[in-house]
């Protein structure tokens, strides 16, 4: 498998989607003690530092250089808004799935739905992806809202096919495409 590029995005507000650091554990840990957040994501409880700081260091370099994903940051005025992942790369078929999540402070803001969609966009366009999916439990609207606003289409739902710290979940399926970029 061949490395993923190391993807660096601006966009004309402000906001930039980058590699994580060493230097972002600490505001990692803090966003995952936010209930609302982990009620979605199955992860430790607690969420160690070291387990964070291992994250942004070489976990995230490891996958990237692998060809298996990118983990990228998602930052306001320097500060860790959210974090989007680029996961389940499929190189034959040019497919791949995108994950996110946004910190307690900084939801409400139309961060997420812009950059899902700048990276959407770097994927098919600049490297070749041919579909991106977003696969969402149906109770988190957020990130159902996230989905429509970033220009995916709803497909359907894949029943039981996910699971949180609750138990198992249906998963509703988005795609985009390069022709959804001509729309």
């Amino acid at each position: 498998m061949p490395a993923i590029a190391d993807i660096a995005l601006t966009t004309a507000d402000g906001l930039r989607v980058d590699a994580l650091s060493i230097d972002d554990a600490p505001a990692l840990v803090e966003a995952f003690t936010d209930t609302a957040l982990r009620r979605w994501l199955p992860l430790p409880d607690p969420y160690p530092l070291a387990v964070a700081e291992e994250w942004c260091t070489a976990t995230a370099e490891q996958m990237r250089e692998s060809g298996r994903g990118i983990v990228r940051a998602i930052r306001i005025d320097g500060a860790l808004a959210g974090s989007i992942d680029a996961k389940r790369v499929d190189w034959r078929a040019m497919t791949c799935e995108l994950s996110y999540w946004t910190a307690a402070p900084y939801r409400g803001r139309g961060l997420m739905p812009r950059a899902v969609d700048e990276l959407s966009r770097a994927l098919l366009n600049e490297h070749g992806f041919q579909r991106i999916e977003l696969r969402i439990a149906p109770g988190n609207g957020a990130s159902l809202r996230t989905a429509q606003k970033a220009g995916f289409h709803r497909e359907g739902t894949a029943r039981n096919a996910g699971f949180t710290d609750d138990g198992r979940v249906d998963l509703v399926i988005w795609s985009r495409v390069p022709a959804d970029l001509q729309d």
